[in-house]
Formats: C-alpha cells, structure tokens, sequence
C-alpha cells in the first residue's frame, strides 16, 4: 500500500515538473528598431506573443537597433542578453535581467575595435561555461582583405568568420579570439552543451554557389576546435538564425526562412537524420530569428500578469 501512494506521487512529482517546463523564444520584428520582443511555448512547438509591445527599447549606436536577440540563464541566476546593435559597429550590445521585464542599463562591448578593417558585428550569441564558471560571446565578423575568396564571399563581399571572447563579470574581457574558419563564409553561430559535448548550429552564407543553408559542428571544449560543418540539415531554400532546444530526447532547431518570410522547424533524435516539420510548428506573424530558452512556468506567470504595462 506504502508502496503504491509512493509510486503514485513520485508520478504526480513527475508530471507537474513536465507541466512547469515553458520555453521563451526572444526575438525581433522589422529592422530591430523597435527592440526586443518575446513568445511563449509549454510545448516547444507552438508559440504565443507574452506581450504585443517590446520589452526593451534599443538604446546603443547611432542605428539603435536590437536584432538577434540571444538570452541565456547565467550561473549566478540572471538572464544575460547579448544583441546586434548596428550594421556597422565595431561591438555588440549586453544587458542582463533577473525578471525579463527589468533590464541592466545597455552595456556596448566593443569587441572588434582593435580591427581597423572590421565591417560589422552580426548576430551574438552567449553560452555559460559551468566548468569554468565563465562567459562566452561569439559573433560573426568581417574584416576586409582576410579569408577572402570570391566564390565563398556573400552579398556585398562579406566574408564572415566567428570569433568571440569571455568574461565572468562583464566588465572584463579576454581578448578577442577566432573561434570557427570552416573555410567557408559562416554566420549565425549558436552552441549548446549536450552530454560532453559542445554543438554548434551555424549557417553556411556561401553565395557561389548558394548554400545558405544550416550545418552543424562539434567541439569537446567550448572554445573549440569545432569539427568540420556536416552536411546541410535545412532545405532547398534560404535558412538563417538556428536555435535549437532539446525536448524529451529530440533536437527541435528553429531558423528564420527570410526568403519566405516564414519560420521552418526541422527535428533529429540522433542529429544526423532530420525530418522537416515546419508544418508542425506555429509563431506570431511578426516574428524573426533570436534564441529558445527553458525558463519556470513561474517566471512567464509574472512576464503575463504585467503584460498590460508593456
């Protein structure tokens, strides 16, 4: 009889902790003028807006923008932004928050200042190293007259690479390091940690001949090296902006079908076969690439409660 009431809450314990778990998408709209913007999903699959305003109003460079929106949960408990905050800039803006409603003054990290040649910062992206109980920033980067090759250039001959720094504190930081050559031009890093190993999502922007495509690499240290890119993993169309989640067992990775101007979803158990399931999937209108985090339901309770103040 103990026995059996023991069973029976143990599954009850079970299930409330599978209905606790939520997901956040942040993302941008438009340009990323207007800031930053979030949906909600307890399935992973189907997405609601938690407000229909933004949450945070760009404020760095002279563009003022905020687009490709990546939050992370840091070791200390606060939730980490990093963001695209120009065309042109040399750095990439930061702030951080405890609720995802009240946000740390902006911060501009200027991480490519010491590259005279430097044409853009695009699309951060930050990941905790629990290990070292440290930070890293990653980025795509072009300066001008390296790693060029026409046939790998993209629109306006950029010639991505990824580079990124670390910091615990984020008010010093490591000098800034290549962190992917794949030899080809790459954008839209986005790593995660699964069973000791370090995957990272990317996008191959090669133009001649098109790829434009997502990919996938390896590492067993979070500063690399990352193994070559596999094969594409996305369609005949153009895909950018990979996040990924992993729900019971399976890898679901979201990317941003700007062609289109549609979202696409394709889904693996063992990241090497994946099925497309883009008619599965469903995201407010408006929405472009940013980042997937696992949050408590508690949280996004509180973000829907003071929704009418956004």
């Amino acid at each position: 009889m103990r026995k059996g009431i023991l069973c029976l809450v143990l599954v009850m314990i079970f299930s409330a902790c599978k209905e606790n778990k939520t997901y956040i998408f942040s993302y941008f709209t438009d340009n990323g003028e207007d800031g930053l913007y979030m949906a909600y999903s307890t399935d992973g699959y189907h997405w609601k807006n938690l407000a229909d305003t933004s949450f945070l109003k760009p404020e760095l460079s002279d563009d003022k923008l905020m687009r490709d929106p990546c939050i992370i949960l840091g070791g200390d408990g606060n939730y980490h932004m990093v963001w695209t905050v120009s065309w042109t800039e040399n750095g990439i803006g930061y702030s951080s928050s405890k609720d995802l409603i009240h946000w740390s003054e902006q911060q501009f990290i200027p991480v490519m200042q010491h590259e005279d040649n430097v044409r853009n910062c695009w699309a951060p992206e930050i990941t905790y190293d629990a290990l070292n109980d440290e930070y890293m920033i990653y980025w795509s980067s072009t300066i001008t007259g390296r790693f060029y090759d026409e046939s790998q250039s993209s629109e306006d001959n950029y010639n991505h690479r990824i580079y990124y720094v670390l910091t615990k504190d984020f008010k010093t930081y490591s000098e800034t390091q290549l962190l992917y050559e794949p030899g080809f031009n790459v954008i839209d890093a986005s790593i995660v940690y699964d069973n000791g190993n370090y995957i990272m999502f990317l996008k191959d922007e090669t133009l001649v001949p098109p790829q434009k495509n997502i990919r996938v690499a390896y590492a067993e240290k979070l500063t690399g090296p990352y193994s070559n890119a596999s094969s594409p993993i996305t369609g005949d169309y153009w895909a950018e902006g990979p996040t990924s989640v992993k729900i019971d067992g399976e890898w679901l990775v979201y990317f941003d079908k700007y062609k289109e101007g549609s979202f696409g979803a394709v889904r693996s158990s063992d990241l090497k076969i994946w099925k497309d399931v883009s008619d599965q999937i469903s995201l407010p209108d408006s929405i472009r690439h940013g980042s997937i985090l696992e949050v408590p339901s508690s949280l996004v309770e509180n973000i829907l409660k003071r929704r009418e103040n956004y």
